[in-house]
């Protein structure tokens, strides 16, 4: 059997780089820095940083090279490796009982499966971890390089509710990190998900309080509700909170922020967007999400969509050319997105259509068949999903117009492709219409409906069709 090699396959070398200068290859193994091997990414990048290093490269050929590299402090070698992480990923070993991997249906693809428990996808692309997949080792490491900000999911600050939340033994003990961090001075972020009946209540007022010690370094703490899918068959019961549960809960944060703010400058503790829309109340005015810590967690997400909606639409409606706009912009499309986030496009496009009056928006809540109706994120919509019920509301006599717009995050980062692999281009051959996924801020949405030549990836400027009309 043949013997994995040692060191880290390099795979491209950028031109004019030190690493080329240097004479690395493609092909090349980087086995050492300052004679200190490199166990992942993190190693890599700490290692390189000063003005004078030796790094230790085994060519393709088998020969070793020590290699002495002058540079400023901060540059790059200008290498990549085959594995971005330069090492494997580490997976779950938890049972949580509101995981929502263990919600999904079978036979689709293999990646949805994959649950992930790795610290470093914390720093590298924001994850929540619960620490119980760390060493001592992984802490130290932490601390000495300084790395900030770890997401962590607590659910909880009670030790024996944590283990059986989690099905891990270990998992109550694994809050001591919070102290090594703590001393460490790192900037934590927190997060707990809420389980009707689990966590919530007087378990909830205990990990506020809790938690709360260690402010200034953990900046903020989100609650979320547990996504529930219909496919929970021998797991956890779970229910869904009401209107006035809801209520409950973001009173219980609210009356704690005020206090933190005074303190700390930070109002620390925050209710998801998904509590204040099942709660029917309006969300929080943009200064009190601490300049929105934890938007990629669901939290101040609507308020910051609706800010920048408003400000983009005040300001078309002063410029110059609006008359000019008014008369000349002709659109019929529909905007398909999540039940979440419907009422607040629908007030949107009432709004645009009040103005342009050769402009027809027909704004279509998507039912999320697949994983259940209690699933309301536009994010979590599949491909046939979408085609079914638009098939339908074409057959009702509904016209869909020349264009379909969704939320990008409908499709797989970077790609085409709907979670349950049906294509972008297999939708607009179903509905006979263009599909346009749009990025999610304000003035992105504005631009996408007004403007016919729109595509994501383009400016991310308020009023691209502006300079269009001004030139």
């Amino acid at each position: 059997m043949n013997k994995k090699p040692k060191g880290h396959l390099i795979k491209t070398v950028a031109p004019d780089s030190i690493g080329e200068e240097m004479g690395i290859e493609p092909g090349d193994y980087l086995i050492a820095i300052n004679e200190e091997e490199i166990d992942d990414v993190f190693d890599y990048q700490y290692l390189i940083k000063d003005e004078y290093i030796e790094i230790l490269i085994r060519k393709g050929n088998g020969e070793e090279w020590i290699l002495e590299v002058d540079k400023d402090y901060d540059d790059d070698l200008g290498i990549d490796f085959e594995n971005s992480l330069m090492s494997d990923y580490r997976s779950c070993h938890n049972k949580c009982i509101f995981c929502f991997i263990d919600q999904m249906p079978k036979d689709m693809r293999d990646t949805l499966y994959f649950k992930d428990d790795d610290s470093r996808l914390s720093f590298l692309q924001g994850n929540y971890i619960t620490l119980t997949n760390m060493t001592e080792k992984d802490i130290n490491r932490i601390i000495r390089f300084n790395l900030a900000p770890i997401n962590i999911s607590v659910q909880t600050t009670n030790p024996e509710l944590r283990c059986k939340m989690l099905h891990n033994r270990f998992a109550g003990q694994a809050l001591e990190n919070l102290d090594k961090l703590y001393d460490g001075h790192i900037e934590m972020n927190g997060q707990i998900v809420l389980c009707k009946n689990v966590n919530d209540g007087a378990e909830l007022e205990r990990s506020i309080n809790d938690l709360s010690k260690y402010l200034p370094f953990m900046r903020s703490v989100s609650i979320v509700p547990a996504g529930i899918t219909k496919y929970r068959d021998n797991l956890h019961p779970l229910e869904l909170f009401t209107k006035e549960e809801a209520g409950e809960v973001i009173d219980l944060i609210e009356s704690y922020q005020p206090t933190f703010y005074n303190n700390f400058g930070l109002h620390f503790i925050h209710a998801s967007d998904e509590f204040y829309i099942t709660a029917e109340r309006d969300f929080p005015e943009e200064d009190r999400y601490d300049g929105y810590i934890q938007l990629e967690n669901g939290v101040g997400m609507m308020r910051l969509f609706i800010t920048e909606f408003n400000e983009a639409f005040e300001t078309l409606l002063k410029s110059e050319n609006y008359q000019s706009m008014k008369q000349s912009i002709s659109r019929n499309i529909t905007i398909a997105t999540g039940k979440l986030v419907y009422k607040t496009l629908v007030s949107f496009s009432e709004k645009i259509m009040e103005v342009f009056p050769k402009v027809k928006i027909n704004v279509v809540s998507i039912r999320n068949d697949f994983f259940g109706e209690t699933i309301t994120v536009a994010g979590l919509i599949t491909g046939q999903d979408l085609i079914k019920q638009l098939k339908e509301k074409k057959e009702q006599g509904c016209d869909l117009g020349d264009s379909l717009l969704i939320p990008s995050s409908m499709l797989r980062t970077g790609e085409n492709v709907f979670l349950d692999d049906i294509t972008g281009d297999m939708v607009e051959q179903e509905l006979s219409i263009d599909l346009v996924p749009i990025e999610s801020s304000g003035s992105a949405f504005l631009n996408s409906v007004l403007n016919k030549d729109y595509k994501m990836g383009r400016s991310n400027e308020n009023f691209v069709y502006i300079k269009a009309y001004e030139e």
